[in-house]
């Protein structure tokens, strides 16, 4: 049953599959979003400059207002900042989120691959004992570079991964760091739908 379902998941043929999108600015068109077919919502939570993000709390509430079935959070770590379990700490203070989905992607990160996986271990883990469910945010090529793709230390957590091809699909995918398939995949970036500024994104509700 796990084979053919994640042969499914590579040709894009999933029952429980979806779209949504994710804003990294202030968003009022959310009830426009949700009728124009989108379901899940992903606002940052958390700034690359070590802070919660000031609109994240009014997008969080306003995306479940209009309906939105899936509301997560993205949280883009200040690596410089240091000290992740306080950044952790941060996080907890905005409400009504389901996932808080740790941004791996190739920014700020001067550390060697050892130190990099040690950040992210402790974030991660922090989350967790202050009762948030982690995601990873990432592609194989940041992955590669960050903490390289042999590093399995977050495999236990689902995986959103970007490329841009346009297809709302997990067809192009191929594995790393330990996974074997993904949860979610951000298909484009930067468009506009409703006036909003957002990336898309396809998921699939079996792995999430």
């Amino acid at each position: 049953k796990m084979k053919r379902l994640a042969f499914l998941l590579s040709l894009g043929i999933i029952c429980f599959a979806g779209k949504g999108v994710d804003v990294s600015t202030y968003v009022d068109t959310w009830t426009c979003l949700k009728n124009s077919g989108y379901n899940y919502a992903i606002p940052r939570g958390y700034c690359s400059y070590g802070a919660v993000d000031p609109n994240a709390q009014k997008n969080i509430d306003n995306a479940r207002n209009a309906g939105f079935e899936f509301v997560d959070i993205y949280v883009f770590p200040c690596v410089r900042c240091g000290n992740p379990e306080n950044q952790a700490n941060q996080v907890k203070a905005l409400t009504g989120f389901g996932t808080a989905w740790l941004d791996i992607e190739r920014y700020d990160w001067g550390g060697s691959k050892s130190e990099n996986q040690q950040f992210i271990t402790a974030f991660a883990s922090k989350l967790e004992n202050l009762g948030i469910p982690v995601g990873i945010y990432t592609n194989y090529y940041n992955w590669q570079s960050i903490v390289g793709l042999d590093w399995t230390g977050c495999s236990q957590y689902s995986l959103w991964y970007a490329h841009y091809d346009g297809n709302p699909s997990f067809s192009d995918f191929r594995p790393f760091g330990g996974w074997s398939y993904p949860a979610m995949k951000q298909y484009k970036g930067s468009t506009t739908v409703c006036g909003a500024g957002v990336d898309l994104d396809y998921y699939s509700q079996s792995y999430l």
